[in-house]
């Protein structure tokens, strides 16, 4: 299934087979399809680049479908992996957390930062700690493999070891 190039987001690069790799969905997935292209927001003298995820119901293209300027998907893969890093030793706090410091982490970005923390809002947080930290560690394999993809593509464009390492 061809995505479409006649509504607002303009495909640039696509990914026309989303649906064969999107994890455990594969092969059953709605999201059909991947692209980076021209924002549907632009307007007059402003372009922006976005990245979008198909998502086809059987019948016509789903409003559900998901467009995000390529910082946010970049920020998105940045939470990812922090919080991946983080559950990697939540098991040295009984509830997965701290209770009393629930900030996982301050990561600078533009001269400020993107505060990391567990959502002690939420008012199921000890159930769902646990959920998805058993989700990350079934979904491990499947993770590790993009993760692995990510690091070396990030070297092969020289976007090598931090000097935190």
């Amino acid at each position: 299934m061809k995505i479409p190039t006649t509504l607002k987001h303009k495909p640039v690069i696509t990914v026309e087979n989303y649906e064969n790799v999107d994890g455990r969905l594969a092969y059953e997935s709605d999201a059909k399809g991947l692209s980076l292209g021209l924002a549907q927001w632009n307007d007059r003298g402003r372009v922006d680049i976005s990245a979008k995820v198909w998502r086809y119901t059987g019948e016509k293209w789903s409003r559900q479908s998901e467009e995000l300027p390529l910082h946010r998907a970049l920020d998105l893969a940045i939470l990812i992996c922090r919080a991946r890093q983080y559950f990697m030793d939540a098991y040295r706090f009984p509830k997965l957390y701290d209770e009393s410091n629930p900030q996982v982490d301050r990561i600078g970005l533009q001269g400020d930062a993107m505060t990391v923390e567990v959502c002690t809002d939420n008012p199921m947080i000890d159930e769902d700690i646990k959920l998805f930290s058993d989700v990350l560690g079934r979904d491990d394999e499947m993770l590790a493999e993009r993760l692995h993809l990510l690091s070396n593509l990030l070297q092969d464009m020289g976007y090598g070891r931090s000097k935190r390492d």
